[in-house]
């Protein structure tokens, strides 16, 4: 539930919430349902409720016994901010992130609503990331929502990317990742749409992160774009 991870832009894993709800297009082949669904299989205790969103209060202060700081995404297996989590739990967790300032934590969700309308029971110190997923324009609200949180630093995750991003405002955020889908029944992702979004952050001055062209065997395809590989970060008060 915690640990070393293989996702190009962090560094660990961090689940003290399991299982959540589809809620956009971008969602229709979730990697953690997916995986879900085989630890399930396996017999493991903290899916005994498959995908359903599960709280593991055991797990909150798990951060803490890891001294070597660490860029961590929290809850890759869930969303924070799912309606099924209550805000107590939530305040929780950020205390745990609150009180361990050694790591960077990159919350990233597909409800930035409900993020804005707790922000004030929380405290956004500065190293929290807060970041939203945005596949294809019919989402592009979530973007006018997360800069309304009070976090130093906001990204925007771009994958699934399943269409061109071609008048992205990027006012106040401060990273940009870019990802195919991978996995069965991947969806194409256009070389001209990761350009496009990759000039405009250069134009814009916001950072810009190629995490993967994806397809069914996405270790295949790589992450390099136009042959270079964009590995950038924003600038973060805990020196990352």
């Amino acid at each position: 539930m915690a640990g070393n991870s293989s996702i190009e832009w962090t560094e660990a894993t961090w689940n003290p919430v399991t299982g959540c709800t589809k809620v956009s297009e971008g969602c229709r082949h979730c990697y953690a349902e997916r995986m879900a669904k085989r630890l399930y299989a396996m017999g493991n205790p903290r899916y005994t409720n498959g995908f359903e969103v599960t709280l593991h209060h055991d797990l909150i202060d798990t951060p803490r016994k890891w001294v070597k700081p660490r860029k961590i995404f929290v809850n890759s297996m869930s969303d924070l901010f799912h309606d099924q989590i209550p805000l107590d739990f939530i305040q929780k967790v950020f205390i745990t992130m609150n009180e361990t300032p050694q790591h960077t934590y990159q919350i990233l969700t597909k409800r930035p609503h409900r993020a804005l309308e707790l922000s004030n029971n929380l405290s956004f110190t500065p190293n929290i990331w807060m970041g939203t997923s945005v596949e294809n324009e019919s989402v592009l609200n979530r973007i006018h929502f997360l800069r309304q949180i009070p976090s130093m630093i906001r990204f925007l995750s771009c994958e699934p990317l399943l269409g061109p991003l071609s008048n992205l405002d990027l006012t106040d955020i401060h990273w940009v990742i870019v990802g195919g889908e991978s996995g069965p029944g991947a969806r194409p992702m256009e070389a001209d749409w990761v350009r496009e979004i990759r000039d405009q952050c250069f134009e814009q001055n916001v950072a810009f992160f190629f995490k993967q062209w994806g397809g069914v065997q996405k270790h295949r395809y790589g992450r390099e774009l136009d042959n270079k590989i964009y590995n950038e970060y924003p600038i973060s008060p805990a020196n990352f």
